[in-house]
């Protein structure tokens, strides 16, 4: 008999009594685990903490992040959980040990669950109203494949070819005591920051952001970034993806054993390039909320006819800008 897979989006499934990953029903209500790690939770003091959701309204504690999860499941996170752990407190080198495939896990669950509870949010307000809750055809399939790879955690799921993703990892100049996480659950990215690395991931791309983002990938090489600096190659990583024209292409092979997912090369068509025109007014506006913390408006960063600012490359030379020669606080 061939493996059963779930996919939450085929009907919409999403309720407390259903294992958000394999679709098993759920018999304890204690059943479930948190999207944010227990040990991030408790070292970064968050559980009481606000998380605030896609509608920039609704802010729930960390602590109440949960997804409904059988003790399968569960136990498979705990086991990465512990080598992340473990990695993540060795820093840079610690993380560049992991596989991007367990990197790719790790972050796809917390991206998934901050997912499942902004759909969740977004059912109810439509019930409240009598309405229907719908997405579109296009971005079922793209989540149903995306919670596919995560399946791979506990079910006959193999990857082959090209990766499915783009996953970065800097030297970060971050302490110990800083958590600085983001994301797009929607469009499916990750960006982490913290003790002396940063972690940015498009999470179902082909690889084609990182690929278009190599030139200052290698500039950056091994040096330690300034936060400036890394939150600059964030807004390059998210504005990036938002202007990707191609829906990444797979090939899928199913058997009695499971499935195997093939990534295959995407290749533009004649007259339409892999990305969108990069508007330099756009990024300047996505630029302005990773500066946020600066105090950084649209304003600040580009004045037409200008290019917008930048802390990565030098405007003239379009050199690395060393980061030891940026004098903002960190």
């Amino acid at each position: 008999m061939p493996f059963r897979f779930y996919n939450p989006f085929e009907n919409l499934h999403l309720n407390d009594s259903t294992c958000f990953l394999t679709g098993v029903d759920i018999i304890h209500p204690d059943e479930n685990i948190t999207v944010f790690p227990a040990w991030i939770l408790d070292r970064f003091l968050l559980r009481d903490q606000k998380f605030k959701m896609i509608d920039q309204v609704t802010s729930i504690l960390y602590g109440d992040l949960k997804l409904p999860c059988s003790a399968k499941v569960a136990k498979a996170f705990n086991d990465l959980e512990f080598k992340i752990q473990e990695a993540f407190n060795n820093g840079y080198d610690g993380v560049q040990s992991i596989s991007s495939e367990n990197l790719f896990l790790w972050m796809s669950k917390i991206v998934y669950g901050v997912l499942y509870h902004d759909l969740l949010l977004e059912k109810t307000r439509l019930q409240k109203q009598d309405k229907v809750f719908r997405l579109s055809s296009r971005l079922k399939e793209r989540l149903g494949l995306f919670h596919l790879m995560l399946q791979s955690l506990v079910s006959p799921v193999t990857f082959k070819g090209l990766e499915p993703w783009s996953i970065s990892v800097v030297r970060l100049k971050y302490s110990k005591d800083i958590f600085n996480y983001r994301d797009d659950p929607v469009n499916l990215i990750f960006s982490l920051g913290m003790n002396g690395f940063g972690l940015i991931a498009c999470l179902q791309d082909s690889g084609l952001v990182k690929q278009t983002q190599k030139e200052i990938l290698d500039k950056i090489n091994d040096a330690v970034l300034h936060p400036v600096q890394f939150e600059e190659l964030c807004a390059r990583f998210f504005y990036s993806n938002y202007l990707l024209h191609y829906q990444p292409k797979y090939n899928i092979e199913k058997n009695n054993a499971g499935i195997t997912i093939e990534t295959l090369p995407v290749a533009a068509d004649a007259g339409k390039p892999l990305f969108g025109k990069w508007d330099d007014s756009i990024f300047a506006q996505v630029l302005a909320e990773h500066w946020r913390p600066w105090g950084f408006t649209k304003k600040d960063i580009i004045t037409v006819p200008n290019d917008p600012i930048s802390f990565l490359k030098n405007d003239y030379t379009h050199e690395f800008i060393a980061p030891d020669s940026i004098h903002l606080p960190c």
